[in-house]
């Protein structure tokens, strides 16, 4: 069992865009993030549910792969679920629609009570306000032994790297600038130390960086 990060961030360290419009939700910088991400079959057929085989199948795809093995649980803030857009709809029920693609009980950190939202495909959305420890033992309750994955935001992220709960850190670096957002690498001075550093380089670019402890 490990608790895992798998993030993709800009050459400058930003995890959040700042183009966002309500026309845009997701800003155009965001597609330019995690455009070698969603163009792997992987991501197509987990997340879009396209069967047609369509998407890239190299390096990027291997790490799209493992971002949904072995995971037993999810733990995630309440912007990446979508509160902070959507505080007042208490039918929200997420970006993902019917089918999210975790499969796993998803514990979201918000100060907001709500009742929890259980999905057809085994995902269930657990709503609570814990320090990252609290929220760790929740999940590793209920892991089954897997792998607990940490998946954002920036600053829940941050949290629990700064303390010191995080086993495995995978970055995919792309090679674009953003210039302004939220930075994963603030206030994080020497958290090298402690790991193992491993780089590997996509078809597209992508620098992928792993921490292992």
């Amino acid at each position: 069992m490990a608790v895992r990060v798998d993030l993709n961030i800009s050459l400058d360290g930003f995890v959040t865009t700042t183009d966002q419009t309500p026309e845009n939700p997701f800003g155009d910088d965001w597609g330019r993030l995690v455009s070698a991400y969603v163009g792997t079959r992987t991501f197509r057929e987990r997340v879009l549910h396209d069967d047609s085989g369509s998407g890239t199948t190299g390096v990027d795809d291997a790490y799209a792969q493992a971002y949904f093995d072995e995971v037993g649980a999810e733990i995630m803030g309440a912007g990446m679920f979508g509160l902070h857009d959507h505080p007042d709809d208490p039918d929200w029920r997420g970006w993902w629609g019917e089918e999210p693609p975790f499969h796993v009980p998803v514990f979201v950190l918000t100060h907001t009570p709500r009742a929890s939202i259980e999905m057809a495909d085994g995902t269930t959305f657990h709503f609570l306000s814990a320090t990252p420890q609290e929220a760790l033992d929740r999940a590793l309750e209920v892991a089954g032994g897997k792998d607990v994955r940490v998946g954002g935001g920036a600053t829940v992220v941050r949290d629990f790297l700064a303390a010191g709960l995080v086993d495995r850190l995978h970055v995919g670096i792309a090679p674009i600038l953003l210039g302004r957002g939220i930075r994963l690498w603030d206030d994080l001075r020497g958290l090298e130390s402690g790991y193992e550093a491993a780089t590997e380089i996509a078809e597209s670019g992508t620098i992928h960086l792993t921490f292992r402890r």
